[in-house]
C-alpha cells in the first residue's frame, strides 16, 4: 500500500491533515466515530523499520478510542514509531520532535479498581467506558521527546522542553526544562 492511497483512507475516516504530510511507511491511524484527529502542515510520520536508525519497534499508531476524543498535532512535527492513544485529548505543539518508540497515552487503558475492571470485561461496548481513568495531555511548542519516553495522562509539558530518553513523565512542567528519569523530574532549566 503506498502512502497516497493511505491518505485517501485517512480522509475517509475523518482524519484531517495539512499540506506536505510525509508518510515513511504506513502508520496505523484509527479515528473513532465522533472523535477528531487533526494533523498540521509539514508533518513527518515515520513507520518503517529503517526510517529512523534508533530502531523502531512498531509502526506509528495514532488512535482516538472514545467519542469526543481529540488528537491535535501541530505544524512541522516529526514522529517515529510513536503511539498516540487518546480517550480525552492529546495536543502537540508546533515544531515538536517525538523520538523513536515514544508512547503518549492519556488514559490507563483499564480501571484500577478490581470491580470496575470486571464490569469493563463484561461490557460488550467496553471501548467507550467512562470507568477508564483519562486526562488530557498538552505538549508545548518546540519540544523534543527522547526515544522510548512515556508521557502519561494529565501531563502538561511547557514550550521548549526536552524529555530524556526512557523518561516516564507525569505532572506539570514549565517552559524550557530538561525532564528526565523515572519518575521524571526537572534536571535542568534551559
Amino acid at each position: 500500500m503506498n502512502s497516497n492511497w493511505f491518505k485517501v483512507v485517512m480522509k475517509m475516516t475523518g482524519v484531517k491533515y495539512g499540506k506536505n504530510l510525509l508518510l515513511k511507511g504506513i502508520p496505523v491511524i484509527f479515528n473513532k466515530e465522533g472523535a477528531k484527529i487533526e494533523i498540521g502542515d509539514n508533518v513527518t510520520v515515520k513507520s518503517s523499520f529503517l526510517s529512523n536508525l534508533v530502531g523502531l519497534y512498531s509502526r506509528t499508531i495514532i488512535v482516538t478510542r472514545a467519542a469526543g476524543a481529540v488528537i491535535e498535532i501541530g505544524n512541522n512535527v516529526g514522529v517515529s514509531g510513536v503511539t498516540i492513544y487518546a480517550r480525552k485529548g492529546i495536543y502537540i505543539g508546533d515544531n515538536t520532535a517525538i523520538g523513536g518508540n515514544c508512547k503518549i497515552l492519556d488514559n490507563d487503558f483499564h480501571p484500577i479498581d478490581t470491580e470496575d475492571r470486571l464490569k469493563l470485561l463484561c461490557d460488550i461496548h467496553g471501548g467507550d467506558s467512562d470507568l477508564i481513568p483519562s486526562k488530557e495531555i498538552h505538549i508545548g511548542r518546540n519540544c523534543f521527546l527522547g526515544c522510548n519516553s512515556i508521557i502519561l495522562k494529565g501531563t502538561v509539558i511547557g514550550d521548549g522542553c526536552v524529555v530524556g530518553a526512557g523518561a516516564v513523565v507525569t505532572g506539570k512542567f514549565g517552559d524550557n526544562c530538561v525532564i528526565a528519569g523515572n519518575p521524571a523530574r526537572v534536571i535542568k532549566k534551559i
